[in-house]
């Protein structure tokens, strides 16, 4: 895997130009947006510069970033410096180069922003593992009832025109799994009513636009997405209609919030980005990214899941359990292998904290005290000097086995190594676990109730679209082919 004895490596210079003020900056924008595209335009610096590690700008560069020029961590063995707390800073630096207003979030500065040495990060952090604790038996039945309905519209849509766009339906569904799930609360039974994942959506634009591409022409785009902050002002009442909503749902949340010394406010407030932002924007990403992944791997591959999962619920009496969960060893992996290929969150930051030397695979690198440090997840996940010839192809069997769970250690998608667990005092996900779980049950949902399905997949505002285009029952037969 790693080449060479790093530790009798004399440290350079890291390689790599950060070009004309100003101009190389948007000249790199319209690279990594219209020109190459995100793969590519790392790939290429790489290449360019014969290095792993290197300097670049990173959107969104003039106007927008406090500083477009970092330092760019990019392979598997690099990356890693961006999880130690010790080394790395990571206050307001959750989205990178830039910081939406606290406007969006209530004029506070939530959890996502914090660094773990700022007090208020353990008390938040700590309540979102003690509401986690607190609802962990309604995740797996919440979750089925919701899935099982948006499968049911799936299957009539299908009958109907042929396809079922999936990312439209698992907005919605996703949306109300969570508040069911977190809060046993509905949103739609409350006054949000159906406009709940229009209006959260909204509110996720205003902070990610600096980062996305809506397919719109360039000129368009620039300018309305790239140069400056949209109004928060704009969204405000989407956002207050939100937060009405969190405020009267999360109330034993709330009361934990205050034992806990947290401002009940502040709180709420943190919940609400919490579960919009991290728990539902990642789901909007997630499950299409697997769905896509299961879809590409074939009929062949849809046979051994169903093999597993129907044996290991059989096994359960009929019921999909916990312990069901834990003896589905390819289905654990084809999660986490979509997870490695397509991480939600691509992009990692931090701030030296002193001068340090960074490893790559075959070189150590001097980085000063303050120096943006920056990691592009899949040049790290897809690092072929762990995962071999096949870095960038989906093996569903990955991270089965012996052999097969010492690669788990390389995959980052959150936040931390998946060997490790998230803590008060790091910036790991604290649902990451929860993560894993909603991923393998919604291969669970599609296996119990499918032999094989297929699907078109392309792509997506944040990530993957996937259309089902067929779907084969569980009581097979000719009569069974939707």
């Amino acid at each position: 895997m790693a080449g060479g004895d790093e530790g009798s490596l004399v440290p350079r210079e890291v390689p790599g130009s950060y070009g004309m003020p100003f101009v190389s900056a948007i000249r790199d924008r319209l690279d990594f947006y219209y020109f190459q595209g995100q793969d590519k335009y790392f790939e290429s610096r790489v290449e360019r510069y014969g290095s792993t590690v290197v300097r670049i700008n990173v959107p969104p560069g003039p106007f927008m970033a406090r500083d477009p020029r970092v330092v760019a961590v990019l392979d598997a063995k690099s990356f890693p410096v961006l999880f130690d707390v010790d080394k790395v800073e990571k206050k307001n630096l959750f989205t990178g180069t830039y910081m939406p207003s606290t406007s969006l979030t209530g004029g506070f500065r939530v959890c996502s922003y914090l660094d773990p040495s700022e007090p208020t990060h353990a008390k938040v952090k700590q309540l979102l593992f003690s509401l986690l604790a607190s609802r962990k038996d309604a995740f797996i039945p919440a979750f089925r009832s919701h899935f099982s309905s948006l499968l049911a519209t799936v299957e009539s849509q299908l009958v109907l025109g042929g396809k079922a766009n999936f990312n439209t339906l698992n907005d919605a569904t996703s949306f109300e799994f969570i508040g069911d799930a977190y809060f046993g609360v509905l949103p739609s039974a409350s006054d949000l009513g159906t406009t709940g994942p229009a209006k959260a959506a909204k509110w996720l634009i205003f902070q990610l636009h600096p980062l996305v591409t809506l397919g719109l022409p360039m000129i368009l785009e620039e300018p309305l997405l790239h140069t400056v902050h949209l109004p928060p002002i704009l969204v405000s009442g989407d956002y207050k209609a939100l937060y009405k909503y969190f405020n009267a749902a999360a109330t034993k949340a709330l009361d934990t919030a205050e034992g806990l010394g947290l401002n009940r406010d502040e709180a709420c407030h943190n919940l609400l980005f919490a579960t919009v932002f991290n728990s539902y924007g990642g789901l909007k990403v997630l499950l299409p990214g697997i769905l896509a992944r299961i879809a590409g791997a074939g009929e062949k591959f849809h046979q051994k899941l169903v093999a597993e999962i129907r044996a290991a619920v059989a096994d359960a009496g009929g019921k999909v359990t916990v312990e069901a969960l834990e003896k589905m060893e390819l289905t654990k992996s084809a999660v986490w292998e979509a997870l490695r290929l397509d991480p939600p969150v691509k992009f990692q930051y931090g701030r030296a904290k002193a001068d340090m030397n960074i490893e790559s695979h075959d070189a150590v690198f001097a980085v000063k005290k303050g120096e943006m440090l920056f990691g592009y997840q899949p040049c790290a996940t897809r690092d072929p000097r762990v995962f071999g010839p096949t870095a960038r192809e989906f093996v569903g069997d990955r991270f089965v086995g012996e052999e097969g769970r010492k690669l788990l250690q390389y995959v980052y998608w959150s936040n931390g190594r998946e060997t490790e667990s998230p803590s008060v005092d790091n910036k790991q996900c604290p649902g990451k676990n929860l993560v894993v779980l909603v991923g393998r049950l919604l291969v669970v949902e599609l296996f119990l109730r499918y032999d094989t399905f297929t699907a078109d997949v392309g792509v997506d505002l944040l990530g993957t679209k996937v259309e089902f285009t067929g779907v084969t029952k569980a009581t097979s037969g000719p009569d069974s082919a939707v």
